[in-house]
C-alpha cells in the first residue's frame, strides 16, 4: 500500500457504508462513478479506504440531499479533478436557483393577495400579452413544456386571429407562473390544475395557500441542507490539503 493508505488513517468498507446505512456494493458503485476518490488495492485486491473517502461520502451524500443527484455528482467530479472553481460555479448555480425559487414564491403569494374575492375575474388583463417564446424564456422553461401545461389545462391562452399564434395574457402568465413554482416543489400537473383553476375562477385559494406553505417549507429544508452541505465540502477540502 502506498499513499493515500499510508498518508491516512484506513477505515473499513462496512464502517464507511454503515455509517449512512449503505451497502459496501453502493459504496464500490460511488466510487466507480467517480463521486468519491478511488480506492488503492492490497495484494490481495482487498480495497483499502482512508478518512479521505469518508469525507468525500459525506460531502457526496450532503449534496444530494441539498441540490439533487445530477449537481452532486458534477460537483464532485470537479473537485476529484482538481477543478475546484467549475465545483463552485456548479453550487453558484444551485443558489441562484433557490433565490429566484424564493422570489417566484413572494411573487406568488403577492398575487393571489391582489385576487378578487368574486369568480370570473382576470386580474390584470389588461397588461399586455406574451407569446409562447417570451414567456418561456421568462420563466427559463421550453415553449414544449408551455404545451404541455396548456394540454393539461393548467394554462389557457387566446390564439391571434390574423396569425393563429398562442397569445398569453396577464392571467395567462400568473398561472404560468404558479404552475411553474408548484411543478418545482414537486407536485404533479393535474394537482396544479386543480390549483390554478381554483385561482383563476376566484373561488377560493385555501389549497393554493397551503401549497405555498408546503413549498416555503421545502425550500426552508433545502437552504438548511445547503448549509450542511458547505460544511461537509469545507471539511473534505480541508482533509484533502493535508
Amino acid at each position: 500500500m502506498h499513499g493515500l493508505a499510508l498518508k491516512f488513517q484506513t477505515v473499513r468498507p462496512s464502517d464507511l457504508a454503515r455509517e449512512h446505512g449503505l451497502s459496501t456494493q453502493a459504496v464500490r458503485n460511488y466510487e466507480r462513478d467517480g463521486f468519491i476518490p478511488p480506492a488503492e488495492r492490497t495484494r490481495s485486491g482487498y480495497r483499502v479506504y482512508t478518512e479521505v473517502h469518508a469525507a468525500a461520502l459525506r460531502a457526496y451524500l450532503a449534496l444530494v440531499a441539498a441540490y439533487g443527484y445530477p449537481v452532486a455528482g458534477q460537483v464532485m467530479h470537479a473537485l476529484l479533478t482538481d477543478a475546484l472553481d467549475d465545483a463552485l460555479i456548479v453550487i453558484d448555480r444551485g443558489h441562484g436557483q433557490m433565490l429566484r425559487d424564493r422570489d417566484t414564491l413572494d411573487a406568488v403569494r403577492e398575487a393571489i393577495g391582489d385576487l378578487p374575492a368574486g369568480p370570473g375575474s382576470a386580474v390584470g388583463s389588461s397588461e399586455g400579452v406574451w407569446t409562447i417564446g417570451e414567456l418561456a424564456r421568462r420563466l427559463r422553461v421550453t415553449p414544449a413544456t408551455l404545451r404541455k401545461w396548456e394540454s393539461a389545462g393548467i394554462v389557457a391562452p387566446a390564439r391571434d386571429p390574423a396569425t393563429g399564434y398562442r397569445v398569453f395574457r396577464a392571467s395567462d402568465t400568473r398561472d404560468a407562473e404558479l404552475a411553474h413554482l408548484l411543478r418545482r416543489g414537486g407536485y404533479p400537473l393535474d394537482q396544479i390544475a386543480t390549483v390554478v383553476q381554483q385561482v383563476r375562477t376566484a373561488g377560493g385559494t385555501q389549497a393554493l395557500s397551503r401549497a405555498l406553505d408546503d413549498w416555503q417549507r421545502r425550500l426552508t429544508a433545502q437552504g438548511v441542507a445547503m448549509l450542511h452541505a458547505a460544511s461537509r465540502l469545507s471539511h473534505y477540502l480541508s482533509v484533502t490539503a493535508k
